[in-house]
C-alpha cells in the first residue's frame, strides 16, 4: 500500500476498490458484472434521508440497485445497480481507527457487495461477527 503524503483520491480509493473486486472469488465476482463502483467525497441530503442518517460522516458506502433475490424476469426495465463508496467519510474512519486503508475500503465494499446479494445490515454484522469470533 502506497504511503500518502496528501489525502488519498476519489481514483486511488477506486483503484483500492478494484483490487478488493479483484479478490473476490469469482464464484461471487462472477454476479457483479455491471455493478458499477463510483467514488464521492460524501453522500448528499437525498441520500442521508434515504437512509435514515443525517451525518454524512457515518456512510462510508452505500449499494444502490435491486439485491438478487428480489429480482424477476418479470421485472421492468431497472437502472444499472451500482455502489458509492464515500471517500471523505472512509478517511475520517481511516484516520480515527488506524486501520490499514486497503482493508477499509475493501471491508466498505464487501458490506456493499453484500448488500447486492440481498443480506440485511444485521446478516452482515452476524457474519462478521462470526468471522471475528465475538
Amino acid at each position: 500500500m502506497p504511503a500518502y503524503t496528501t489525502p488519498p483520491t476519489e481514483d486511488d480509493i477506486l483503484e483500492l476498490a478494484e483490487a478488493a473486486l479483484a479478490a473476490l472469488p469469482q464464484t461471487l465476482s462472477r454476479h457483479l458484472k455491471g455493478v458499477a463502483i463510483l467514488v464521492e467525497d460524501l453522500a448528499d441530503e437525498e441520500t442521508l434521508a434515504s437512509v435514515g442518517l443525517d451525518n454524512p460522516w457515518e456512510l462510508t458506502g452505500l449499494y444502490h440497485g435491486t439485491p438478487i433475490p428480489e429480482r424477476s424476469v418479470s421485472d421492468p426495465v431497472r437502472r444499472p445497480d451500482h455502489i458509492v463508496l464515500y471517500r471523505l467519510a472512509i478517511l475520517a474512519e481511516w484516520v480515527e481507527a488506524g486501520e490499514d486503508l486497503s482493508r477499509l475500503v475493501a471491508s466498505v465494499l464487501v458490506h456493499e457487495v453484500a448488500h447486492h446479494f440481498g443480506f440485511s445490515d444485521a446478516d452482515i454484522e452476524r457474519i462478521e461477527a462470526d468471522m471475528l469470533g465475538r
